[in-house]
């Protein structure tokens, strides 16, 4: 099986003029959507060649696999790999548009207070923007804790209530461990509260389980697991306080598409709907800050390959990444416009609520 080579490898193998065809394939190709024939490339190069050896270079580049011909007499394209080196090595990103920026900051000028819909209005106004489909991962409530309560419902249905120190109260059903009574409840709800000392969820849990480790013996089983099972619910990143907002799906439809591509796109649908991969939109961006690009089948998301996700983590004042804002469209994105876009819209909600916690 050949190794797929390195950007640098592949811009080892290009002279100057393959270069500079290879940047105008690709650029033609972003605008227009159409195979780059050589005789259109001969009328914009830098230098005088004809179209033969324009048509030389299509060929070296299509040996690369950075170029493809779509039928036998027609231009080339550029491939995923030839898209991902010119994203990595040659893409200009253009500054943030005034008008852009004035529509992102005025979604968030509204007196609405709710993070949840202000979170959807910029999803709307992103994917307005971009004329693709936007992507939100709304944050999880990241409060102290005032006090948490264990409530029996039945023998295998309860109730962990936490109420936090700015008076958002949440509550979720689990599954108690078996044998668990209502009093044995309310003692682990009461040794809980006596650790609490302004901790989040995920900091309680984690001081509990160093406590399991450091005393296992004086903690009931039962409750220990209790505790494990009710606080873990509110690490799931798939729940409401962690949930996707999609905005603009009608974006991606074309009527003059092809049907193998208005197929691709109900395949997205599908997957949009499912949201059965939440946690993986987050994982996609914690391997650096900054804004990232996933091409067709790098894309692991969507089980759609003829697309194109432009993301971005935003974080909290802690500088801990707490959710993403993203743009999926096809993979003939303008991606010197739409990635100072999806970078600005992450540090916009991060301040956003940075400041929201600071009021």
């Amino acid at each position: 099986m050949r190794k797929t080579p390195t950007a640098q490898e592949l811009m080892s193998e290009m002279n100057d003029r393959s270069r500079e065809v290879f940047r105008r394939v690709v650029e033609g190709y972003l605008q227009s959507g159409q195979p780059v024939g050589s005789r259109s490339l001969t009328r914009d190069m830098s230098e005088k060649v004809s179209a033969a050896t324009v048509r030389n270079v299509m060929q070296d580049l299509e040996y690369l696999g950075l170029l493809e011909a779509p039928h036998v007499s027609a231009g080339r394209l550029p491939t995923n790999l030839g898209l991902r080196l010119f994203v990595d090595s040659l893409l200009e990103v253009t500054p943030l548009d005034a008008e852009d920026r004035e529509k992102l900051d005025s979604t968030l000028g509204s007196n609405e207070r709710d993070v949840t819909t202000l979170l959807s209005q910029l999803g709307g106004a992103l994917s307005g923007i971009t004329q693709g489909a936007s992507l939100v991962l709304s944050p999880k409530h990241e409060a102290e804790i005032r006090h948490i309560e264990f409530v029996a419902l039945a023998p295998d249905r309860a109730l962990v209530v936490l109420v936090f120190a700015d008076g958002h109260v949440e509550n979720r059903l689990f599954t108690p461990p078996r044998g668990m009574t209502p009093s044995a409840m309310r003692e682990a709800a009461n040794y809980l509260n006596s650790m609490i000392e302004g901790a989040t969820v995920p900091q309680l849990l984690s001081r509990f389980r160093a406590e399991i480790a450091r005393n296992r013996r004086e903690i009931d089983a039962l409750a220990a697991t209790l505790v494990e099972q009710g606080l873990a619910v509110w690490e799931q990143e798939g729940e409401p306080e962690a949930r996707l907002i999609v905005r603009g799906r009608a974006n991606l439809l074309d009527e003059s598409a092809p049907t193998e591509d208005i197929e691709r796109i109900r395949v997205l649908f599908d997957d949009l709907e499912r949201k059965r991969d939440i946690t993986e939109f987050l994982e996609l961006t914690e391997q650096g800050e900054g804004v990232r690009i996933f091409i067709g089948a790098e894309n692991r998301l969507f089980s759609l390959t003829g697309s194109t996700l432009v993301v971005s983590p935003y974080m909290n004042a802690e500088r801990k990444i707490i959710g993403a804002v993203g743009v999926i469209g096809p993979t003939r994105l303008n991606y010197g416009r739409i990635v100072p876009i999806v970078d600005y819209t992450a540090q916009l909600v991060g301040r956003m609520l940075s400041d929201r916690r600071t009021e």
